[in-house]
């Protein structure tokens, strides 16, 4: 068997090219990055024909060969740059059918390259319904390179590219002898010079270097110089150039489409996706709507996730008590039930949120709604100093901040990116929802207005804030970053499609084995940490509670009452003499102005590695420090009866609701700070980020914790 060949897919943004990634690679896939840059590379093992293996190289979208972006970037090097380790000895354009002139573009600019091409058409049936017929026979003579119709959302021509991929490698398909327009026209003297420094497969590609020789990597800086006096000698005029080629290039494409497409006079039918945008991007509908959308999320939440979160709850209890009755009573079985069992339970009876949470958001991405988001906000953006790209790494941080972060690479311009990084943190990511949940359930009563819930209200609210916070930060850092570029916003609005439901129910079973992998993990390790440092602590300070309890248990009757009451002060006398007491008990002067104890500031400390930490850490607090006969009992049971040593409760109206502020602006997570400083090279962000953060929770919980006290 040969060794596997490289295949890049290429193709603009929304037209299909992961869908064929995944339908050719299957789960043989992997997520790096391309050498040099923060960029992800997608790589993935497809089997083309027996005896033919490809490395398939999904490349980031891009709408031509003049990138703009990092991600661009990456596109263009692989492309361009011969000594490149990815260079493809193949490349599948993959191309929405339903914007095909739009499409038709790129592909010129990559066949005049001169690397094998072969254009997989997606989006057929939505060309159909928009009265768009295509001639594939004439479309594939026009351009002189193989043109195969897929839908790989449905699997469909996939048997058939693979089989034109076995005919291009075995050189049934040559490249077009011709070049798609007159390049060597464009700048002949210039693109003779570059091919003599660097080598070119084709005159497009030696035109392409003259263009962009300040910014390509891959030239040595005698090449550079070269190049740079040949430009200068003949006067070449890079903008003058780019558009005289797009010029060409249209004018060919137009030629090509009269030739190949027949097209329906657009007045006759109006699309779908048209009429339906009409109401969601109105100027008054559209924002209306979409706050009923973003309503009807976070209240999906509690609706459909109430039942198996009780189930969850409760069997977890129900299982603690019978194992603390049926297990002989020592310090094993404590370290299994309150240290090990509690740190599961912590994070377990979370997982159907994070999956009904996906599930939703990967239902308004597959609709296409997501991207009218980003075109609705776009206004509000350009008042704060971003633009409407830096919606979408905004709504992904309500998912997560470390691949949001990781999104804003698209953004052209460094100022808004830049700010876009340094707020992105603020919107409420999942990590908080565990949070959120537990403490709506504790201190909001679930009060309904008709079809409106309180709790779900009240976590609308959150997230709503975390965005409102995050745009006025950017307004104010706007004021203070000086870098001076000019942006444009242009987006394609994909259309609208039902979703694909075997692709919700895949991202909903991911996203919680990510959860229960990643977060559960930590949880679970910082719980038996926890147990350790709340079961024991230093003897001078539990010697005097071993002396004062002891005598008095034994003075009264076993299950008695009064046994009850002093077995509860024994333990919970113990659990404050212990490390994790001590602890908590240093930093509570600095939280108790947030209405905060010190099990609360010793979960602030611990939720540093993940805030869905906190839950565990909870469990693991209240589940050491009570009665072992109180093992059954739920952790929002163990937490609505907490009272301070004053018998006040611990978690009141205005201590909740300071909480859940304080996490809604706290940075609290180390991994956000790491991918922040790769972002941006520099620790100085991250370090801003986190005193800026921590300071505005501290002072907003201060204030509702009074307002409401």
């Amino acid at each position: 068997m040969q060794a596997p060949i490289n295949i890049a897919l290429v193709g603009n943004p929304n037209s299909g090219k992961s869908s064929l990634f995944n339908a050719l690679t299957g789960l043989n896939q992997k997520v790096g990055n391309f050498p040099g840059v923060t960029v992800d590379k997608k790589t993935g093992m497809a089997q083309i024909v027996p005896g033919l293996t490809a490395n398939i190289i999904d490349l980031p979208g891009t709408y031509s060969l003049y990138p703009k972006s990092a991600d661009e970037y990456v596109t263009y090097d692989v492309l361009i740059n011969q000594n490149n380790a990815d260079i493809p000895r193949l490349v599948i354009i993959v191309a929405d059918a339903s914007n095909l002139k739009r499409n038709l573009l790129f592909c010129s600019q990559i066949i005049d390259l001169k690397t094998p091409v072969i254009i997989a058409l997606t989006m057929m049936d939505i060309a159909r319904k928009k009265g768009v017929e295509i001639d594939i026979d004439g479309l594939e003579r026009e351009l002189g390179v193989p043109v195969v119709a897929i839908n790989p959302r449905k699997n469909k021509g996939v048997t058939e590219i693979k089989k034109v991929i076995d005919l291009a490698i075995r050189s049934q398909y040559s490249t077009p002898p011709r070049d798609f327009i007159n390049n060597t026209a464009l700048a002949k003297e210039v693109i003779e010079e570059v091919k003599r420094v660097v080598p070119c497969k084709s005159d497009y590609g030696a035109l392409h270097i003259a263009t962009n020789v300040e910014d390509l990597p891959f030239l040595n800086e005698t090449q550079r110089q070269a190049i740079k006096k040949s430009l200068q000698a003949h006067q070449f005029n890079k903008t003058k150039m780019q558009a005289e080629e797009i010029m060409q290039r249209y004018a060919r494409i137009k030629h090509i489409m009269k030739a190949s497409v027949v097209e329906t006079d657009p007045l006759q039918k109006q699309l779908r996706s048209e009429k339906i945008d009409d109401l969601l991007l109105h100027r008054f509908w559209g924002y209306a709507i979409l706050l009923v959308v973003m309503f009807l999320l976070f209240q999906s939440i509690f609706w459909l996730a109430s039942y198996p979160m009780s189930w969850i709850e409760n069997g977890f209890g129900a299982l603690s008590g019978w194992l603390s009755s049926s297990l002989p009573d020592n310090k094993v079985t404590d370290f299994f039930i309150n240290g090990i069992l509690a740190g599961i339970s912590g994070f377990a009876v979370f997982v159907p949120q994070i999956m009904i949470l996906f599930g939703l958001i990967t239902i308004l991405e597959d609709t296409g709604y997501m991207a009218r988001i980003s075109f609705l906000t776009d206004r509000l953006m350009r008042q704060v100093g971003l633009n409407g790209k830096s919606v979408m790494p905004l709504i992904s941080g309500v998912a997560c901040a470390v691949p949001a972060i990781m999104a804003t690479r698209t953004i052209e311009n460094r100022k808004e990116r830049l700010i876009t990084i340094m707020v992105t943190p603020l919107m409420s990511c999942s990590a908080r929802l565990p949070i959120y949940t537990m403490m709506i359930a504790l201190v909001i009563p679930d009060k309904r207005f008709g079809i409106l819930g309180l709790q779900g209200l009240v976590m609308m609210g959150l997230y709503l804030l975390g965005f409102f916070m995050a745009i006025t930060i950017a307004a104010l850092m706007k004021l203070f970053v000086r870098i001076k570029e000019k942006s444009y916003f242009i987006m394609e609005l994909p259309v609208y499609r039902s979703p694909r439901w075997a692709n919700v129910g895949t991202t909903m079973v991911e996203k919680a084995k990510i959860f229960v992998k990643d977060a559960g993990k930590v949880i679970v390790v910082i719980s038996v940490v926890l147990w350790f440092l709340a079961s024991y602590g230093p003897a001078s300070k539990r010697e005097p509670v071993h002396q004062k309890y002891e005598p008095l248990l034994a003075q009264v009757a076993p299950g008695s009452p009064q046994a009850a009451e002093l077995n509860k002060e024994y333990q919970s006398a113990k659990l404050s003499t212990s490390y994790a007491g001590v602890l908590g008990h240093a930093i509570e002067p600095a939280i108790r102005p947030l209405g905060f104890d010190w099990k609360i500031g010793i979960a602030l400390i611990t939720s540093f590695a993940a805030r869905e930490v906190f839950v565990g850490t909870m469990a693991t607090l209240y589940s050491v420090g009570e009665d072992p006969d109180n093992n059954n009992a739920t952790l929002r049971e163990k937490l609505s009866s907490a009272q301070r040593p004053d018998g006040s409760p611990v978690y009141t109206l205005a201590a909740g609701l300071s909480l859940m502020i304080f996490y809604a602006f706290a940075m609290q997570c180390m991994s956000t700070m790491a991918i922040v400083k790769r972002e941006t090279k520099s620790w100085k962000f991250p370090a801003i980020q986190l005193l800026y953060m921590t300071g505005l929770a501290y002072i907003c919980s201060y204030i509702i914790f009074h307002i409401f006290r």
